[in-house]
């Protein structure tokens, strides 16, 4: 399983399609925002990061353009991580990235699957 996994990553294609890595939290915490803005101290938290840390990777994204900050409207003190335009478009390039089967799931018949389907669901609710 692990040789599979391995050999079909898509880093390296994410990389070049992104023009940059999506290590260190990046893409973590880029994926995470398409739900809406959050403030730094939710992402810190839902990251189990510090508060330094995510700034560290807030800036990285901000400065690929994915991300802004803005005012929070209810407290002046707090800022928004929000997606810029760029920042949309990225996460579009990488669910089509990632969302894409690799070649080899083409060699399973209609019943192998289904089967696959039903291992990858039972550990995913196992994980739950």
């Amino acid at each position: 399983m692990q040789r599979f996994v391995e050999s079909h990553g898509r880093r390296g294609e994410l990389a070049e399609a992104l023009g940059f890595r999506l290590g260190g939290g990046r893409g973590k915490i880029l994926l995470q925002l398409r739900e809406g803005p959050v403030t730094l101290s939710q992402l810190a938290a839902a990251n189990g990061l510090d508060a330094p840390y995510t700034t560290l990777i807030v800036d990285k994204l901000e400065a690929h353009d994915l991300v802004e900050r803005r005012p929070h409207p209810d407290d002046r003190r707090r800022k928004l991580v929000t997606l810029t335009a760029a920042g949309h478009r990225a996460i579009e390039t990488i669910d089509a990235i990632l969302l894409r089967p690799p070649p080899a799931v083409g060699v399973l018949s209609d019943d192998d699957l289904d089967q696959l389907v039903r291992i990858f669901t039972r550990l995913l609710d196992a994980d739950a």
